[in-house]
């Protein structure tokens, strides 16, 4: 089988004829193959799409095609310039192509494939290409993805913040968590009330549609969401209600372990740190029995730690007017605890309890921990970078790593 007959079944056009292919030694080694219109074929102009007569011919251009057994495979082609009726002379425009890029559209689709699977650094490594070339592909499919991507069945959106520079830095990231598509759907700089605001006005009346949305309890978010978006269920998870308890019962533990060193007690809460912050069922053997010795203990970190544990006991109910029942009593319970941290998560509590009662109301249907899954998948994309400078360049990377980005419909596939 020849070459110019694999390319027939691979890549072929229908104005356009492979001609001549060499192999070239050097450096790298490759194989070019000429191209040519067809007789008496019309040039496209690439301003309107229209044909047109041939004005004159450039020199020769090289377009880079997908490897073949390990080799470079450049296209070689003379462009025409077109004298066009309604934009005058133009460059034409060539199917395998588009615009001045030196790569093929076929190899730059090929290039951010792997791109998705390995790091662009990587993926210019093991096609002997540039980093350059591998960001280039990236950004033509996510352009494509983008302006091609269906909007219109979201029901359900997570929104959160994630830092991921120095400073810190922060990004507001916006998922679609419908159970049957997970994805990015926007990503902005900051986590202000305008960031998410710009976002409301992209996504546009689709936002009315919207069933369910969750967040965490940053205040921006929830005025934002409360205007933009009253019409859905907005559920503050369990996630972060879990977190910011930890974070209060941590905090009492520091203090009493201060507080014992000082006074010239026994350092009864060393090391404790995990054994009461994870949940009994996870525990060691060694921590199971740590945890035992504290117990006998009456201690406020101890205290502090029963009423831990209690909390969990609202996410077993089903009903919100059971939950909401046993959440009042909690926060009364824990109020008269006098212990500042936990009463601070109280008057939390009590703050947003009707969107803490949402989880319930939605139960099965929507979850932070989907939001959490997908904000670890975006910050291993960054990690895999080893830290972008450029916020459209991060923009990118998260697009085309979680987007779920549509893409064109191939002759032939090469992975």
């Amino acid at each position: 089988m020849q070459l110019k007959t694999i390319l027939n079944r691979v890549q072929k056009h229908s104005s356009f004829v492979y001609e001549e292919a060499r192999f070239v030694e050097g450096a790298v080694p490759a194989l070019e193959i000429d191209l040519r219109p067809r007789a008496n074929s019309r040039a496209t102009c690439s301003g309107c799409g229209r044909r047109g007569p041939t004005y004159d011919r450039l020199a020769s251009r090289r377009f880079q095609f997908v490897p073949l057994w390990g080799l470079h495979v450049f296209f070689i082609y003379a462009m025409r310039r077109v004298d066009c009726k309604r934009c005058g002379v133009r460059v034409e425009a060539v199917p395998w192509a588009e615009g001045k890029s030196p790569l093929t559209t076929a190899y730059a689709w090929f290039l951010a494939g792997w791109a998705r699977r390995l790091s662009w650094q990587e993926t210019a490594h093991a096609f002997r290409t540039s980093w350059d070339a591998v960001f280039r592909s990236v950004r033509l499919a996510v352009t494509w993805g983008l302006a091609h991507r269906d909007l219109e069945a979201i029901e359900a959106i997570g929104i959160d913040e994630i830092s991921w520079r120095r400073g810190p830095r922060f990004l507001t990231v916006v998922y679609q968590i419908d159970a049957h598509c997970r994805r990015l759907l926007w990503i902005g700089p900051d986590r202000r009330v305008e960031t998410l605001e710009a976002f409301f006005a992209a996504f546009g009346e689709r936002a009315r549609r919207l069933r369910y949305v969750c967040s965490d309890m940053w205040r921006p978010y929830l005025a934002v969401i409360a205007r933009c978006a009253s019409q859905a269920v907005h559920v503050l998870d369990r996630y972060h209600l879990v977190a910011k308890l930890n974070k209060a019962l941590d905090e009492v533990r520091a203090q009493e372990a201060r507080r014992m060193h000082r006074e010239g007690y026994d350092p009864l809460l060393k090391h404790s740190r995990w054994v009461l912050l994870k949940n009994p069922e996870h525990l060691s053997d060694k921590q199971s029995d740590k945890l035992a010795d504290l117990l006998q203990y009456n201690l406020q970190t101890m205290r502090a730690y029963l009423l831990k544990e209690e909390l969990r006991l609202l996410w077993e109910y089903v009903h919100p007017a059971q939950a909401a029942q046993f959440l009042e009593r909690w926060c009364t319970k824990t109020m008269r605890s006098r212990i500042e941290p936990l009463k601070r998560m109280a008057r939390t509590c009590r703050l947003h309890r009707p969107l803490i009662l949402n989880w319930f109301r939605a139960r099965g249907t929507i979850s932070a921990a989907a939001v959490e899954g997908l904000n670890n998948k975006l910050k291993l994309t960054l990690r895999k970078a080893y830290g972008y400078r450029s916020l459209k360049v991060v923009e990118i990377a998260c697009y085309h790593t979680l987007g779920r980005l549509p893409e064109p419909e191939f002759a032939h596939r090469f992975f």
